[in-house]
């Protein structure tokens, strides 16, 4: 356990109060080498419990002034000192060590290493004492120096350089013996100084005497003027004597007033803590509406939150509703231009089919007429050239919608058999095909595809390939 700089708890108390018997040293020696670790023996006695704060320190003492106190049959004698008058005067001190149980008898034997560095360097008589906490002494051991073991056997044996040392060690003490000597002039100069002014003190205390002893008659005159004025107060005292008395009847009228008007307050300190208990009652009942307030706008502003997220709902439906309400009229009249149309081409297929009748019972004459069958010819289409020749001869470019036009009158070729019923004619499955189709638009020349919104856009396209 090594020292620490924090100095360790002493006191002032007196040695008769201490109690030196409650911790023993053992195995203590008479003397110690100096220049080796010290360890110091102790034991607790039965009664005697540590604490944390304890602690073991070397004390200087005089062997003369040391007495035995106390015989004991585990170590003979107990010891204690007068050379040193309290626990401060300590040299050195080591913290003690706890022991974990104290009611095993190993824990009472303790000790304690004192290291080299921190004992003293000189043959005086030191002790070892166990001080606790409150800087009382609890156990003393018997005195020991610090000396070797027979100075007068002792053959010393060095070495050269033991030598230069020592002659380096003695040109140091040399050199320090003239600077106490310095030292010593200095301070008999300032004893010097301190005689003359020692002297000029005396001379102050010779006047401050001879200005005692004025003082002296003018308390003695003071005190005859005192005298004087005492009398005149006992006649003083006389009068306000005969004064108390009546001042004594006030006295037992103002406390019968008093003893009434402590009733008077005791009733009103009754009522000011029935009014303080009425207080912190409505104080409470406060405290428990400011919360329900508070949770009533906490829930407000919830509610506040899901109605305006419900109007943004309610906003953003409508919008939709408008929206497909927009579609669904743009479908519906969509619905109604399909039928204008389905119902135009019908009367259109009406039409060609009779001009076909025609056509066929014509070509039926001329064929008969030139004596050719008519099963025996091919059927030809009339060539780009032809159709072109066909256009209108005042547009620079042509007609562009002349193709939508061929394309809408159906030819021989382009009607096709129903897939449903096999009909080589335009029947009922082939007008629902046409009345689906108005939803897009093909390209008659590239047979592109627009949806049925797109109209202008697919006319541009059309004339664009007519340029």
């Amino acid at each position: 356990m090594e020292e620490t700089i924090k100095d360790p708890p002493t006191s002032a108390v007196l040695l008769d109060h201490c109690h030196f018997s409650q911790v023993i040293f053992n195995s203590v020696e008479k003397f110690y080498i100096p220049g080796g670790d010290v360890t110091c023996h102790y034991t607790f006695t039965q009664h005697f419990i540590p604490r944390r704060k304890d602690w073991i320190g070397i004390f200087r003492c005089s062997l003369n002034q040391t007495i035995q106190l106390l015989i004991t049959p585990d170590t003979g004698s107990i010891w204690h000192q007068v050379g040193w008058k309290t626990t401060r005067e300590y040299y050195t001190f080591m913290w003690v060590t706890l022991p974990i149980d104290l009611n095993n008898k190993s824990a009472k034997q303790q000790e304690v290493q004192f290291k080299a560095y921190y004992l003293p360097k000189d043959d005086e008589y030191y002790q070892f004492c166990y001080v606790d906490e409150d800087g009382v002494v609890r156990g003393a051991s018997i005195p020991f120096q610090f000396r070797p073991e027979n100075e007068e056997d002792i053959l010393v044996v060095t070495t050269q350089g033991e030598v230069e040392e020592i002659e380096q060690h003695n040109k140091e003490l040399c050199k320090e013996n003239q600077e106490l000597k310095d030292s010593c002039v200095s301070l008999q100069k300032q004893n010097s100084d301190m005689q003359a002014e020692l002297q000029k003190k005396q001379e102050e205390l010779e006047t401050l005497q001879s200005i005692n002893k004025k003082l002296e008659l003018k308390v003695k005159e003071q005190k005859d003027y005192w005298e004087t004025e005492l009398l005149q107060l006992k006649e003083q005292n006389q009068k306000m004597s005969s004064e108390n008395e009546k001042m004594g009847i006030r006295v037992d009228q103002l406390q019968a007033q008093l003893s009434t008007q402590e009733k008077e307050m005791e009733k009103l300190v009754q009522a000011d803590q029935d009014k303080t208990e009425q207080l912190e009652q409505l104080k409470k009942e406060n405290d428990h509406l400011f919360l329900s307030l508070t949770e009533q706008r906490k829930d407000q502003k919830k509610l506040e939150q899901t109605v305006e997220q419900m109007k943004q709902n309610e906003t953003t439906a409508m919008k939709k509703q408008q929206e497909l309400m927009d579609e669904n009229f743009d479908l519906s009249k969509r619905l109604s231009e399909n039928k204008i149309i389905c119902n135009a081409l019908q009367r259109e297929k009406e039409r060609l089919e009779g001009e076909n009748d025609l056509l066929k019972r014509e070509n039926s004459r001329l064929l008969s007429y030139m004596g050719l069958d008519f099963n025996s010819l091919p059927y030809q289409v009339p060539t780009s050239d032809e159709g072109g020749a066909r256009q209108n001869p005042g547009l620079a470019y042509g007609n562009p919608y002349s193709g939508i036009q061929e394309s809408s009158s159906p030819s021989p070729l382009s009607i096709k058999k129903c897939p449903i019923c096999k009909a080589d004619d335009i029947c009922d499955h082939t007008l629902e095909q046409q009345q689906m189709q108005p939803l897009c638009l093909n390209c008659p020349i590239c047979d592109k595809i627009f949806p049925a919104t797109e109209k202008q856009i697919f006319e541009d396209h059309v004339f664009c390939h007519s340029l």
